[in-house]
């Protein structure tokens, strides 16, 4: 299971490779569903009509829920997608802003930046933009945007706390986060937090979900909500690992407790 080396720069390089070649159509990556693409788009809830409006080199099957369906998206809103791959989400997030709002895409494997910007161009995008950057150091001002989403990607981050006060910083006072990941219930076996090709499959990196959550709050943001949990679902997942991965669908805010919603807010 590749399992040597396991320091930050090494998990990263790799990571990037995976889905360098995932861009280039020489790989797949099992980390969030099956073998066909749009099988596993709509099995985590994109519906038939989103997925026939995309470029269909944005549909890659790598994510684990549909965070534009829940992240209550507005006319003349900022929203950015944290590992955007080829754009599947930005593009759907870019219809539900309109012309006076903005879709950013931010992601760290250059191979999938180029896929989306040729995906935006052929299909003349107006208002979509997609940077290369890390999660952990985004390239965007501070208070900038209006709402966060990101599908099955904050797993392969290898500091998540960083990660989330980067999400906290570039927010506006007020602004919104919807994350949809993979969490573990319980201890994972100490050979897989040690496999490169674990960590590129969505599952070395992810935490016991309170832990996550505490991570969240720790950052800075309040009234925690999880809008849907179900069991992960991998047809090939690794037989120690039955029982115990989770996707989740998280939302909060950056901003106090007050108001009418609650959540685990602390």
């Amino acid at each position: 299971m590749g399992v040597i080396n396991m320091d930050e720069k090494n998990i990263k390089e790799y990571v990037k490779e995976r889905y360098g070649q995932i861009a280039n159509n020489q790989g797949t990556c099992s980390c969030c569903g099956g073998d066909e693409t749009t099988d596993q788009a709509l099995q985590v809830g994109y519906t038939a009509e989103e997925l026939a409006q995309l470029p269909e080199d944005a549909v890659l099957g790598l994510g684990c829920g549909n965070p534009t369906a829940l992240a209550g998206l507005k006319e003349g809103e900022v929203v950015l997608d944290l590992g955007s791959g080829a754009g599947i989400d930005v593009f759907l997030a870019s219809a539900k802003v309109g012309k006076t709002g903005k879709a950013i895409g931010l992601d760290m494997t250059e191979e999938m930046v180029k896929k989306a910007n040729k995906n935006a161009e052929e299909r003349g995008y107006p208002n979509v933009e997609f940077h290369l950057g890390e999660i952990e150091n985004m390239p965007l001002a501070d208070e900038s945007v209006d709402v966060i989403i990101s599908n099955c990607v904050i797993n392969l981050t290898t500091d998540k706390l960083i990660s989330f006060e980067e999400a906290h910083r570039v927010l506006k006072p007020g602004g919104r986060i919807m994350i949809s990941d993979l969490v573990t219930e319980g201890e994972l076996d100490p050979e897989i937090k040690k496999s490169f090709t674990a960590w590129s499959e969505c599952v070395a990196g992810a935490l016991e979900k309170e832990e996550y959550l505490d991570i969240m709050v720790a950052a800075g943001f309040n009234r925690l909500k999880i809008v849907s949990e179900t069991e992960y679902q991998e047809p090939n997942l690794n037989a120690k690992l039955k029982g115990k991965i989770k996707s989740i669908q998280v939302k909060a805010i950056k901003g106090d407790c007050s108001g009418p919603e609650t959540g685990c807010c602390s």
